[in-house]
């Protein structure tokens, strides 16, 4: 593969990442409730998601993939039930000093690769994607362990950094926020938008 064809790979990945959905959503909700660190670990889960979906592509295991409908369908109804309950945590958080002034502790930060990862499992669909995506700009048949490797990690690059920067400017928003009573608000406006990705996730 050419140069040009991972630069052309990556910039069509980013206009595909930037476009609204689950993942987005549910990024932004994160960072709006625990601060931008936090929402890292959540688009660890979806970007692992991505790269999994990716790699069964491109070992031909789309067919596999899609005989799993029973399999999709569980994890796809648990991930939405789960982001349902972290949102009506986020809705019911109290604000305090210490939620306030410290957002980063150890389990905030794993807290978010779990939900992040159903995310992306939940949904057959990016399988159908990448199978449609992927060929337009790569011979699937003519790739090395190289190249799968360099498209692994354009699309980790591409989509990290995307949601990263929602995350980031989510998390500039909160900052903004110092009373108890906007950051309850906050928290159940985060709360919200992770109650209604999980209905999304499950529903759809």
């Amino acid at each position: 593969m050419s140069l040009e064809t991972y630069i052309a790979l990556a910039v069509a990945m980013f206009v595909l990442a930037i476009t609204p959905g689950p993942g987005m959503f549910a990024t932004i909700a994160r960072a709006l409730h625990g601060g931008f660190r936090p929402a890292l670990s959540m688009i660890a889960g979806i970007v692992t998601g991505d790269v999994l979906f990716l790699l069964l592509v491109v070992f031909g295991l789309a067919v596999v993939a899609e005989t799993l409908g029973d399999f999709f369908l569980i994890v796809k109804v648990t991930g939405g039930l789960y982001l349902i309950w972290l949102g009506w945590k986020m809705w019911k958080t109290e604000p305090s000093a210490v939620e306030i002034d410290k957002t980063d502790d150890n389990r905030r930060l794993a807290g978010g690769f779990v939900p992040g990862l159903t995310i992306t499992l939940g949904n057959p669909k990016v399988i159908i994607f990448y199978v449609a995506f992927l060929p337009t700009f790569i011979d699937l048949a003519q790739l090395t362990v190289l190249n799968i490797a360099v498209v692994a990690t354009v699309v980790s690059i591409v989509l990290a950094t995307v949601l990263a920067g929602y995350a980031y400017l989510a998390a500039r928003t909160r900052a903004i926020f110092k009373s108890r009573r906007a950051m309850r608000g906050l928290n159940r406006s985060a709360g919200t938008v992770m109650i209604g990705t999980g209905l999304v996730v499950a529903a759809r």
